[in-house]
């Protein structure tokens, strides 16, 4: 057996492996530094490449806009503009392109050193107007209206365009990317596309990181996803003649004095936390004792305690209205019951402040000129941040060049220079988050 020869003494060769190490992790920590790797991806000849196909393909990226406007996409009925989206996600050549159970469109661009889990980077597909509802792009010099032109359509354009450009200039990231088009993100859809991505779809234990992009200005984060709980609540009485039956119990004197209980409980500034009724119904006639009448009501918070706080209470305060007034009144033919459904359930959590993913944010915006702008909403980003996983909400347009959001004449500006500078530095987070190489 041959003996090992080293031409070092043991203890030199030990410092050696040793200096080795020390200097790799120096590099590490340098490399890991936000800043640094903003400033790194920023000054790459690739990142540059890359800026300037979005420059050159910004006309393309405005039709595109337009072409998905137009394709209307209603509560729940995301369907065709699904479709559309998927089959230009082929198109731009990306991988794995599918539309999953739920009406979310999926598409993978593989990276260089994948660790098997994957960064999402996203817009929402559905808008939050009904069938029927005229979406036809009208222009105005540089702006475009009509219904969801700004929320959320043209940011499936602005990730088209992100994905030709890293295609034309060549871009290799560590991660793998998966860029999805989601549905239910709006009011009624009660984040139902994200929940699933996250909770039962084919990615949902292989999310490191996520990205919404938004329409809002560039200089906008949302670190913080504001909870919610909607119910319906119902009170339901044995009705009867305004006359003849007077002295019977009526719901509606049950849902009045749940109203103004509700309307007394005090909440916290901080974290900030609301409450409103928004719509109310019930009866059948005026002369008549209503057999039932109901309302919705919406409750927020930036704190999941003082929204379960909130919403005990609101329970509390129903029955105890459904209670009182069967004690105030005849319940001989029968008593008021109450029914409270929860018809929305978004769930609340943050990004940390100091978290990599905000700094590299935080950088980035501040390196493009802008005073970046921390804030908390409700968006596709709840889900993951509820789950603990780095989550932020991005915008994709300069400052002040969108408005009237959920209305019928909402308008985005697609001016060209603002718009390119406002994409550019949108592609420059989600690259460093990436790990461009």
């Amino acid at each position: 057996m041959k003996s090992f020869y080293s031409p070092f003494p043991l203890s030199a060769l030990s410092l050696t492996l040793a200096c080795v190490a020390l200097a790799a992790s120096a590099a590490h920590a340098q490399t890991a530094d936000p800043a640094a790797q903003v400033q790194r991806v920023l000054a790459s000849p690739v990142f540059k490449s890359a800026a300037a196909t979005l420059d050159k393909e910004h006309g393309r990226i405005v039709e595109e806009a337009i072409k998905l406007t137009e394709i209307p996409a209603p509560p729940f009925a995301e369907k065709e503009r699904a479709e559309e989206f998927a089959r230009m996600l082929k198109a731009v050549g990306l991988s794995d392109v599918q539309i999953d159970p739920e009406g979310n469109v999926l598409g993978l661009r593989k990276g260089t050193r994948s660790d098997g889990k994957v960064v999402v980077v996203s817009a929402h597909l559905d808008t939050v107007f009904p069938a029927g509802t005229d979406v036809k792009v009208k222009r105005q010099g540089t702006k475009l209206y009509a219904p969801g032109i700004g929320d959320d359509s043209t940011s499936l354009a602005v990730l088209l365009g992100f994905v030709r450009a890293m295609k034309a200039a060549g871009v290799n990231t560590r991660d793998d990317i998966l860029f999805v088009g989601t549905v239910g993100e709006e009011g009624p859809g009660d984040l139902r596309g994200v929940r699933y991505l996250f909770t039962k779809g084919a990615y949902k234990d292989k999310i490191k990181s996520f990205f919404s992009v938004e329409s809002g200005d560039i200089n906008r984060v949302t670190h913080g996803g504001v909870g919610s709980k909607r119910y319906r609540i119902t009170f339901n009485g044995p009705g009867g003649h305004s006359y003849s039956a007077f002295g019977a119990v009526n719901p509606m004197f049950a849902q009045a004095q749940a109203a103004a209980e509700f309307s007394r409980i005090q909440v916290p500034a901080t974290p900030k936390t609301t409450y409103s009724i928004g719509l109310i119904g019930g009866g059948t006639s005026v002369n008549s004792i209503p057999v039932s009448s109901w309302m919705e009501v919406d409750m927020r918070s930036e704190s999941v305690d003082e929204l379960k706080r909130v919403e005990d209470r609101l329970l509390k305060i129903v029955q105890d209205a459904a209670d009182g007034e069967n004690f105030a009144r005849s319940t001989k033919d029968a008593k008021i019951t109450v029914e409270a459904k929860l018809i929305g359930d978004r769930p609340a959590g943050s990004t940390d402040m100091n978290a990599e993913i905000v700094q590299i944010a935080k950088t980035a915006i501040e390196a493009a000129g802008y005073k970046p702008n921390f804030n908390w909403s409700s968006t596709d980003s709840n889900m993951p941040m509820n789950l603990g996983i780095p989550a932020l909400t991005i915008g994709r347009g300069d400052i002040g060049k969108s408005g009237r959001s959920h209305s019928l004449d909402e308008w985005t500006d697609v001016e060209k220079g603002p718009m390119v500078k406002a994409m550019t530095t949108s592609l420059s987070i989600v690259l460093t988050a990436t790990g461009m190489e």
